[in-house]
């Protein structure tokens, strides 16, 4: 089992200049996308792109907002509440600027939130009560970039939960201390662009599907062999591979993780570059 701080999942997670997404692991599996549903598309895309830094891409019909490791979905609709209180409570990010990005979101309005002693980490809520946590880190390469990805299955499933990621997508199993509350150790799975913090919730949370994070999303080498293979090992899918509506270079497949976690996978779904 190996053990992190901030540093180190910031340094794994770096992705290369020239790629959008990391460079997929041994099992072509790599952080895709983070998918929400939300009241206002243009309400969402002024907090991702003129105050996070995102940048607005498409791969024909599909409209994201993207940033090192991760790209940004949103379909409009009525969610039935926000992330906290279900599985996947938030995700997080890295800026390297931490002091500016703070004097942005109040000169904005923004709700933002230190909820432990470290003064490089914030939570900034951004519309329809989606909670980003965010880090600073003045040696980052870019401006802002993907971290992780914060899940809360019952406190005696974390060690099933982490192993199942582990089986399932590739991910490699280790500890990182608490970026909010040093000494606290959170486990973990690490992928490509993303770390999979688990922590225990006292409770069976609800699942992700409705809420304004819906679900999220890895990118796969070879989706419809991936499928084959996850069903052979007796993973149910919610939807088989089949061609994405909005874009003729993408497949998907959708599965719920045991806990209440919809993933969808994808292969394609970066843009074409130029």
């Amino acid at each position: 089992m190996t053990t992190k701080t901030l540093a180190a999942i910031v340094f794994s997670a770096v992705v290369p200049a020239a790629a959008q997404l990391a460079a997929p692991n041994a099992s072509g599996v790599t952080m895709g996308h983070v998918h929400m549903t939300v009241k206002s598309v243009e309400a969402q895309t002024h907090f991702w792109v003129d105050i996070m830094g995102g940048k607005l891409v498409k791969n024909q019909k599909i409209e994201m907002v993207q940033f090192p490791g991760v790209y940004l979905l949103f379909r409009q609709g009525d969610p039935s509440g926000p992330p906290a209180g279900s599985v996947v409570d938030h995700f997080g990010f890295v800026v390297k600027d931490m002091p500016g990005a703070i004097a942005k979101w109040q000169a904005n309005g923004l709700l933002v939130e230190q909820t432990g002693v470290n003064p490089n980490q914030r939570y900034v809520t951004a519309p329809d009560g989606i909670r980003l946590e965010v880090f600073g880190d003045p040696n980052l390469p870019v401006p802002v970039q993907m971290n992780h990805i914060h899940i809360f299955p019952p406190a005696q499933d974390v060690p099933v939960m982490k192993a199942w990621y582990a089986k399932t997508f590739g991910g490699v199993p280790g500890r990182r201390d608490s970026v909010a509350r040093p000494g606290n150790w959170i486990e973990t799975d690490d992928l490509p662009g993303v770390n999979l913090s688990i922590a225990p919730s006292d409770t069976r949370r609800a699942p992700t599907v409705g809420r304004s994070l819906d679900h999220i999303g890895f990118e796969v080498k070879n989706l419809p062999e991936f499928v084959k293979k996850l069903e052979a090992q007796g993973v149910k899918f919610d939807e088989e591979v089949r061609p994405s509506q909005n874009s003729t270079k993408v497949k998907v497949a959708y599965l719920t993780d045991p806990w209440g976690t919809r993933i969808e996978l994808t292969e394609g779904l970066a843009p074409a570059v130029h």
